[in-house]
């Protein structure tokens, strides 16, 4: 058998994702993600079945893991202590509760899995796909940019917690104390490079210097093994990888070593040009496009359901913090779900929690939502322009989840 003939028209798919989404109109351009899930339908066994994800799944993985690294570096742990994050983080909460309801109201007394698997996929948030198209429009660095980057950063941080809890291999009391535990590793980790002034005295951080770059690379490779300790760590006290992969990013902004600058760009190069095209095509190509065809009305039914769940409670708890175009603008782009809604169905389906129709049709909504609610939301009112109170963005601003 050969291996690598799979692997073929994956990374045609790879390649040519990008492109055509530059090809289209500006202003109905959708995000690339889009067009990888498109590739790997029609690569896949459901078209013409030139691969699947059997093929890929190591690539596919660490893929999945870099997308999740790269969300965790973007987020800026202090502006969830300010009053917006607070707001941010009473909205999911709602949207959690509100979530959680609905789907018992719909599926009845379904295993608790099945509830909270549910509930969390109405609770996500794309931040790597709005980030760009706030950046290509010059607002990241407004009132509207910012309220969006804590929302969205708590859209993706909250759900990673909440499947680590709740969908991990072991009861939730346990699941809690071992993720204590594994906070506690996390936490140990951001704050070793206080501990490490005599190693810098020493010539550590010259030797680091010395070596990151040309053959060497020693500052990318540090960082790959960074992820895969912490993505070994969380799968062996039973979370889900993803858990890993999150925190290390977060850890990774704390103490990224030698030229972070360059390293970013390293990162981006390594995730983005090898392994999270890969995750996305082999998600594509894992779909249960039956389904789908068969219940057409499905994804349409959770795509309006992700718009109340989700936007619902960020108008009510941003009423007094946005202008009310502004507000809904927050409220469309905060519904808007793909990558971390592609991980979640995808790790649910496998424990048996979701059924291979309800995540395809929920995937279904996904794409609906990248395609339609940031068109309408970059269309509502006028690009804010004035600073205001509401926070800060990171410095590290590059679209991952």
């Amino acid at each position: 058998m050969n291996v690598y003939a799979p692997l073929v028209p994956v990374f045609v798919v790879a390649l040519l994702a990008p492109l055509l989404a530059g090809l289209m109109p500006v202003r109905s351009r959708v995000p690339q993600v889009v067009v990888l899930l498109l590739g790997g339908i029609l690569i896949g066994p459901a078209a013409l079945d030139l691969a699947t994800p059997d093929d890929v799944t190591l690539l596919s993985d660490l893929g999945m893991g870099f997308l999740f690294l790269l969300a965790g570096y973007e987020l800026e742990p202090n502006l969830l202590r300010e009053r917006v994050g607070r707001r941010a983080g009473a909205a999911w909460l709602t949207s959690l509760v509100v979530g959680a309801a609905l789907v018992l109201a719909v599926v009845g007394h379904d295993s608790p899995h099945a509830v909270a698997a549910g509930a969390i996929a109405l609770t996500t948030t794309a931040l790597g796909v709005v980030l760009p198209i706030l950046r290509d429009g010059g607002q990241l660095g407004s009132r509207l940019g910012r309220a969006v980057l804590v929302v969205g950063a708590v859209g993706e941080l909250g759900p990673i917690v909440a499947m680590a809890v709740l969908l991990g291999t072991r009861e939730s009391g346990v699941a809690a104390v071992l993720l204590v535990l594994f906070a506690v590793v996390a936490i140990a980790l951001s704050a070793l490079p206080g501990r490490l002034g005599r190693l810098k005295a020493l010539g550590g951080d010259r030797l680091f210097s010395a070596a990151e770059h040309g053959t060497g690379q020693s500052t990318l490779r540090l960082t790959v093994l960074l992820l895969v300790a912490l993505l070994a760590l969380a799968a062996g006290l039973g979370f889900d990888a993803v858990l890993g992969a999150f925190v290390g990013g977060m850890v990774l902004r704390r103490w990224a070593p030698g030229d972070v600058e360059a390293l970013e760009k390293k990162l981006d190069a390594v995730a983005w040009g090898v392994f999270v095209p890969v995750f996305f095509v082999s998600s594509g190509m894992g779909l249960d496009i039956d389904s789908i065809v068969a219940s057409p009305l499905l994804p349409l039914t959770f795509f309006a359901l992700m718009v109340i769940v989700r936007g619902g409670p960020v108008l009510l708890w941003f009423r007094r913090e946005l202008p009310s175009v502004e507000r809904v603008q927050t409220a469309l782009y905060a519904a808007t779900a793909l990558p971390l809604l592609v991980a979640l169905t995808e790790i649910a389906v496998e424990q048996d929690a979701m059924t291979s129709r309800v995540g395809a049709a929920l995937v279904g909504a996904g794409v609906l939502s990248v395609i339609v609610l940031p068109m309408v939301a970059s269309r509502l009112g006028s690009r804010p322009t004035e600073p205001d109170d509401v926070a800060a963005p990171p410095t590290g601003e590059r679209g991952a989840g």
